[in-house]
Order: structure tokens, then C-alpha cells, then sequence
């Protein structure tokens, strides 16, 4: 792996946990998503991984809401647009593996079952070689969500017996201080990276609540790229909630320039992660 000399920023700005009545700034309407995804692009974000939710704000992986919010970000934004397959802990995995069906351009693959707080995150092998292969079908390009060090073998064994995905490139994101993952601590996060399996291009990684700041600096320090929002952390700082994800971009992108890599362009985004450009061309801001 190269050291870039730009930083991917990804702004995961709503997630499956938290509850809209408790932190009313979480972004839960199409209106919101886009309001999230054109702020957080002029700040410095490429990338925004995606979590839909219902009228009532709970999530949803109805397909038709995807498929809204695939159009709307497209449209407003030049971002590329990752829908989560992992959706909420308590979503069946057929339903999962119909979240493609929204042509995204790229997908989250989560590399094994886990406990995940009080509940378990199913991801078994063969739902994870399914949803593989019909990415693969359907060119969009998976990122390799790694909560735990075992995930790596995983990852490991699934490219060995199922070759590189769609665009040719590997990029993981290390998802870091689940309640039954990963300690988010740099210390981790490094012995980590240096258990990536030799087809990985990329890396970026997050940290969940308090280790959100720790693990930023030492990804961007470590030539790995961010991931940032309300879905992984919204206290910006010790007693302070943000009232927007932009605050955790801009400061992410403060942090990467400071530290002689700034934030990527989207064009050089879709570049790293081989994603398919489905723009139409009479959309693009770029």
C-alpha cells in the first residue's frame, strides 16, 4: 500500500442506533441526508456511507427509501454513495443482500458475526461470500468493515478463494470501540493495519464514541484514511454534542491538511476504490 498523499474523509452521518427524539440533529429525512451530503461535501468530504430510516424515524431497509436516497444524494452531490448492508443488528440477511438492488456505488461487507453491545451482528460466511459475489454482479465495490482482528483471517480467505471484487481494489474500513470489538486505541488500530492482508489498497478506520479523536489522528498519521459522523460519535468534544456532522468533517479535514494530506476530491475517491462512475453526466458538480 502507498502512502496517498490526500485523505478520503467519509461522513457516516446517521446510523442504526441512536434515536431521532434523543438527538434531534440526527440527519433521518431525505431532506436531511441531503442537506448532510452537500454540507459535508464542500467541507471535505468524498464519500458518504448511507443508513436510511422510516417515517418514524427507525430504521428501514425498504428498498424504495434506498433507492430515494441513492437518486437524491446523486443529484445534489458529487459524493460517492455507500449503502450499509449491515442496516440494524436485527435486519434478516436476505433483506440485506437486497439493499444492492438500490445500484449504489459502493457497499459495506462486514468481515464476521460479532457481538455488538447486548445483541449479535450476524455476518456468517456464507452470507458474506453472497453478498461478494452479487456486488461483483452488479459492479458496485464492497468496503471490508473490520471490527475485530479475526475479521482480517476472514477477509484473508475470502479473496483467497474468491478473487479481488468489482474495480480491482481492496479498501477497509477498521470500525474500532464496539462493545465487543476492537479497543479503539492507536495501539490496536496499528497492529491492525499491520495484519491487512497483502491485497488490500487502502484502509481507513473509525472510532466509536471517546476514541473517535485517537483513532482520527493516528489513521491520517499512519497514511490511512477517516471516517466520521453521528453514526460512530456525536459529542465533538467532552460534554459538547454537534449540532451537524459537518463539525466532524471540517475537523477532519482541518487535521488532514495540517498534516500535509489533505482531503481527497470525489473524482480522486472513485480513483482509490475503482467505483464505477454512475452519474449521469448532466448531474455532475465536478
Amino acid at each position: 500500500m502507498s502512502n496517498p498523499a490526500y485523505t478520503l474523509i467519509t461522513v457516516a452521518g446517521t446510523g442504526a442506533e441512536l434515536s431521532k427524539n434523543e438527538f434531534p440533529q440526527l440527519p433521518t429525512t431525505l431532506a436531511e441526508l441531503v442537506d448532510t451530503a452537500v454540507r459535508c461535501q464542500a467541507a471535505g468530504a468524498a464519500l458518504i456511507h448511507v443508513h436510511v430510516r422510516d417515517d418514524a424515524h427507525a430504521p428501514t431497509l425498504d428498498l424504495g427509501r434506498l433507492r430515494d436516497a441513492v437518486a437524491a444524494v446523486r443529484e445534489a452531490t458529487d459524493l460517492v454513495v455507500q449503502l450499509s448492508t449491515g442496516g440494524s443488528v436485527h435486519d434478516p440477511l436476505d433483506a440485506r443482500l437486497r439493499v444492492l438492488e438500490a445500484e449504489p456505488d459502493s457497499c459495506s461487507l462486514s468481515c464476521g458475526t460479532m457481538n455488538f453491545g447486548d445483541d449479535v451482528f450476524l455476518n456468517p460466511w456464507g452470507f458474506m461470500v453472497d453478498l461478494f459475489q452479487l456486488a461483483r454482479e452488479k459492479e458496485i465495490v464492497p468496503e471490508f468493515e473490520v471490527f475485530d482482528f479475526g475479521h482480517l483471517a476472514t477477509l484473508g480467505r475470502l479473496l483467497a478463494e474468491h478473487g479481488l471484487p468489482f474495480g480491482g481494489k481492496v479498501h477497509v474500513d477498521f470500525v474500532t470501540n464496539v462493545p465487543g470489538g476492537m479497543p479503539g486505541t492507536p495501539g490496536a488500530l496499528l497492529a491492525a493495519v499491520a495484519a491487512l492482508p497483502p491485497a488490500v489498497t487502502s484502509w481507513s478506520a473509525t472510532g466509536i464514541g471517546r476514541a473517535h479523536l485517537p483513532i482520527l489522528a493516528t489513521a491520517i498519521a499512519a497514511g490511512g484514511h477517516a471516517r466520521v459522523g453521528m453514526e460512530d460519535n456525536v459529542f465533538f468534544s467532552r460534554g459538547s454534542v454537534a449540532a451537524h456532522n459537518v463539525e466532524f468533517v471540517s475537523r477532519a479535514a482541518e487535521l488532514a491538511t495540517l498534516m500535509q494530506r489533505p482531503p481527497m476530491s470525489t473524482d480522486d475517491a472513485r480513483s482509490l476504490l475503482g467505483v464505477k462512475d454512475r452519474r449521469p453526466a448532466s448531474t455532475r458538480h465536478t
